[in-house]
């Protein structure tokens, strides 16, 4: 990715300094309400406009994401009290197993949990 990153950025500012470059006549900037004008070169001009497109896009997508980040805020918290739920479980299992037949593994018995990573029976 940063192959492409790299030459793909220099490109992009050699295209913006030509054409500010190539567009420095001014041009009257006039906002209704305002009672004043304001002369800008026309690259600033253009590139003040995609600049404020960005901001306004980039705001408008923060807005948009607003819920499914929620959603998935809300699934991580629920995944992480089914994560310590399994592991108290996990540990009442092993205590009850330790206590019921002391000195015994506990694939010698039935209903005990195979160990991790293991197929129950296989050496």
């Amino acid at each position: 990715m940063r192959v492409v990153y790299a030459p793909l950025t220099l490109v992009c500012a050699v295209l913006l300094v030509l054409f500010a470059v190539s567009n420095r006549q001014t041009a009257q900037l006039g906002l209704w309400p305002l009672p004043f004008l304001v002369e800008l070169p026309v690259y600033l001009l253009v590139l003040l406009a995609l600049f404020a497109g960005f901001v306004v896009g980039a705001i408008i997508a923060r807005i948009a994401g607003h819920r499914a980040r929620r959603e998935l805020r809300r699934d991580r918290r629920r995944v992480e009290a089914l994560e310590r739920n399994l592991a108290a479980t996990q540990a009442q299992l092993d205590n009850q197993t330790e206590t019921a037949r002391p000195g015994l593994p506990a694939a010698v018995f039935p209903g005990a949990r195979p160990e991790v990573g293991r197929v129950a029976g296989a050496r």
